[in-house]
């Protein structure tokens, strides 16, 4: 039995397969961790979807911003963009099966020592603090009032994040901050930066580098940084290798730390 963390799949279906067939996956006895952003900019988000579904409890998930795109998209509440590559979703005959099953799944998952979220954690946050604010958006986007929480999440106010906030308001600080983080200051003020981290803004530094930071009792695993690349350290494990933007499909085997890697077999450029 064997534990694999995999990064963000993002649509590209034939590096996904051929990952589990590298590491020999065995869904009866191995288990998948996946660092969200299971849907877009690969050419077949609909394939990976139906593929973790089927793998039930073998597989656990958790969401990441393009995931959460989607699930709005679906619900009328934004539009498509030229670039989004998720209309195999939207038009599929399981399409309702598919997003309920997709909004009942969470932004954070612990066992044990590790915790995984997709993007990362503010600094102030501890793990039994990201817990609990992970489960207030997670009872709330899988149940009837998940379509006004979307509402607010992409047509909302970005609410610097702060323990006095109430609603949606602070509902949709904590998921940005669960999805979208990479950089930010020394009190959790997050940046929109995306690049490579020894260029982030003035003030802002890469989440896991913020000075006292009050999470490090897990190891946790990430993905969403496509720039930062794969990145292992002691208590952290990046898993965005940028398969989406034509790299590698990149899983770690928990128990030892080996690494498995496909180079990207989906060639639809994303940009």
């Amino acid at each position: 039995m064997a534990t694999y963390a995999i990064g963000d799949i993002q649509g590209c279906a034939q590096s996904f397969e051929r990952l589990l067939e590298q590491i020999r996956f065995d869904p009866a006895s191995d288990r998948l961790w996946c660092a969200g952003d299971l849907v877009n900019r690969g050419p077949d988000s609909l394939r990976v979807l139906r593929c973790l579904k089927h793998l039930g409890s073998s597989a656990q998930v958790v969401l990441g911003n393009h995931d959460l795109f989607l699930l709005a998209v679906a619900e009328g509440i934004v539009p498509p963009r030229q670039k989004d590559t998720i209309h195999d979703v939207l038009d599929a005959d399981d399409r309702k099966e598919l997003m309920d099953w997709l909004r009942r799944q969470p932004l954070h998952y612990r066992e044990g020592a590790y915790f995984m979220v997709h993007a990362g954690l503010l600094p102030q946050w501890s793990i039994d603090e990201a817990v609990q604010l992970a489960r207030e958006v997670e009872v709330v986007l899988a149940g009837p009032a998940h379509r006004t929480f979307l509402k607010a999440l992409f047509h909302g106010t970005a609410a610097h994040w702060g323990p006095w906030l109430e609603g949606d308001e602070r509902l949709v600080a904590i998921t940005r901050a669960l999805t979208r983080l990479r950089t930010c200051t020394q009190t959790g003020a997050l940046s929109g930066f995306s690049g490579h981290p020894e260029e982030a803004p003035p003030g802002h530094l890469p989440w896991f580098r913020i000075p006292h930071r009050r999470s490090t009792d897990h190891t946790v695993l990430f993905g969403h940084w496509a720039a930062l690349g794969l990145h292992i350290e002691e208590n952290l494990l990046g898993l965005d290798s940028g398969c989406a933007w034509g790299r590698q499909l990149t899983a770690i085997r928990l128990e030892d730390r080996v690494v498995y890697q496909v180079e990207c077999a989906d060639r639809l450029h994303r940009d």
